[in-house]
């Protein structure tokens, strides 16, 4: 054999693995970015959900606060997928049960926990 087609046969050996090589890996690829998509996708979910719990947080936060009632200034609101639990103090035991009944009329409000204790004063 020549050398030239000795050159010529090896070059084409190299062009065909160096294309066997660059398939494979942009098959790789798409699969990671694939994979990040995915992982995008879920950080948007979580984003959304988050956001979808501080708007009801503060649907219920505003509720209450409308209500002449309850005094609303120690009550803070935690929303997590329609749950919502209340949380601190108010002077009055009536005010609990008003304020529990006020955060279950809210729209998207699928369950209630009241942990609102009576405030203590200093003479008690």
């Amino acid at each position: 054999m020549k050398k030239s087609d000795v050159l010529k046969l090896a070059a084409s050996a190299m062009i065909a693995l160096v294309s066997i090589s660059a398939w494979s890996q942009s098959g790789q690829t798409s699969a990671a970015s694939m994979g990040s998509a995915k992982a995008a996708s879920a950080g948007d979910d979580a984003k959304a959900a988050k956001r979808a719990n501080r708007e009801l947080a503060k649907q219920v936060r505003t509720a209450i606060v409308k209500e002449k009632s309850i005094s609303a200034a120690n009550i803070s609101v935690r929303a997590k997928s329609g749950a919502v639990t209340l949380y601190g103090t108010v002077p009055a035991a009536s005010q609990i049960d008003a304020a529990a009944s006020v955060a279950k009329a809210v729209p998207g409000v699928t369950s209630v926990k009241n942990q609102i204790v009576i405030q203590k004063t200093f003479d008690q």
